[in-house]
């Protein structure tokens, strides 16, 4: 008989795992996600991707805004009597009481190396850090964030000059792969656990969008790193005029120049150390553009200073 496994997950990120799971066979009895949310600008209420694919491959997903003191879940999945949990950024606590209504646990898949970058924002940090590496962890949660004990990690080396979303497409297509080796590895009691190195460990905090404004004071080295840390949402941007100009892509360059001047034609930038030549860009309220269409129109020249 095939085992029973709850899925919680919320985002983007957890769409490709949830579909390798139902692809491969694996019976999937119930999906837990976050509450639709409005959208940006407040107009329509949007289900996360887990819900979405959820419908779409009609299995069974539940919307809880809680699921603390929630008498009423924790009934339900325990009549379920599943064999295991799998969770990929669900976004919510999960309680001792929970974590023991699964007869293999809960298991969770964490877009870090750990115990480097536990947390919210594992991937941002990862690329804001200029880490040259990372990877998946599975873990079996316990109450401690990301602390568990892990059972396999897969690096992945970071390319050039990649962003959040690219680097997150590539780790969920490895996680999706990955997982069904643990999966059967755990329903045969193969599985070997360890404990995290916590005097190693390192804290990936979610993003406060105050972070996103760019300081020119810093290095062109660091500036590249939040950009494509922060790309494509919240983004990285400066401001002008009492406008905001976020930063999709931008290369490091060796121009020299005063920290936030625009030393050329090129939409090269002075930084503390070397500066940044931007590629694409997006005026607020407007769409994208490259940085050559951009300039055609734009107010902001050579000898401009953005800081």
């Amino acid at each position: 008989m095939l085992k029973k496994i709850i899925f919680m997950g919320t985002p983007l990120f957890a769409v490709p795992i949830l579909k390798s799971l139902y692809q491969n066979g694996y019976l999937v009895s119930l999906v837990y996600t976050q509450p639709p949310k409005k959208s940006q600008r407040g107009m329509t209420v949007r289900p996360s991707p887990i819900q979405n694919l959820s419908e779409t491959l009609n299995i069974e997903c539940r919307t809880p805004f809680s699921l603390t003191n929630n008498q009423i879940e924790y009934d339900y999945i325990k009549k379920l009597d599943a064999d295991l949990a799998i969770v990929v950024g669900y976004g919510q606590i999960l309680s001792k009481e929970l974590l023991g209504l699964a007869k293999n646990g809960f298991i969770n898949i964490h877009a870090s190396l750990l115990p480097k970058w536990r947390g919210a924002a594992p991937i941002q940090r990862s690329l804001m850090n200029l880490d040259k590496q990372t990877g998946i962890s599975i873990m079996k949660i316990n109450e401690k964030l990301d602390a568990g004990p892990i059972c396999n990690s897969y690096p992945l080396n970071i390319l050039e000059n990649e962003n959040f979303e690219s680097l997150s497409e590539r780790l969920s297509l490895l996680a999706s792969e990955k997982i069904l080796d643990n999966i059967d590895d755990i329903f045969l009691g193969k599985t070997i656990f360890k404990e995290q190195d916590n005097d190693n460990s390192s804290y990936a905090k979610k993003i406060n969008k105050s972070e996103s404004k760019i300081s020119w004071n810093d290095s062109a080295k660091n500036i590249i790193g939040k950009i494509n840390g922060l790309c494509p949402y919240p983004g990285a941007f400066f401001l002008h005029k009492g406008e905001r100009y976020k930063i999709l892509k931008a290369e490091l360059t060796s121009t020299k120049g005063n920290p936030g001047l625009l030393l050329n034609d090129h939409f090269e930038i002075g930084c503390a150390e070397n500066s940044i030549k931007v590629l694409e860009i997006q005026r607020e309220g407007k769409r994208v553009q490259k940085i050559e269409e951009f300039m055609l129109g734009s107010q902001i020249k050579k000898g401009t200073n953005l800081a």
